[in-house]
């Protein structure tokens, strides 16, 4: 059975931390921040974990089980 190759789009959005959890970059970061306080500027600074609903199938992509 080959090996299965990582997805490369999902390799560079998301992080598997130590402990097995997933983190994606928040949304909303891009453009249009003159219309966002500094506080919800910084938030979106913050790495997010992934919904449950949607671990499986990013660790699928990464190449986990």
């Amino acid at each position: 059975m080959p090996k299965m190759k990582t997805s490369s789009a999902a390799r560079k959005r998301f992080k598997l931390t130590a402990g097995g959890k997933l983190l994606r970059r928040h949304a909303m970061k891009s453009h249009n921040l003159e219309k966002k306080s500094p506080k919800r500027k910084r938030s979106f600074g913050k790495d997010q974990p992934v919904s449950p609903s949607n671990v499986r199938s990013v660790k699928r992509l990464l190449g986990r089980r």
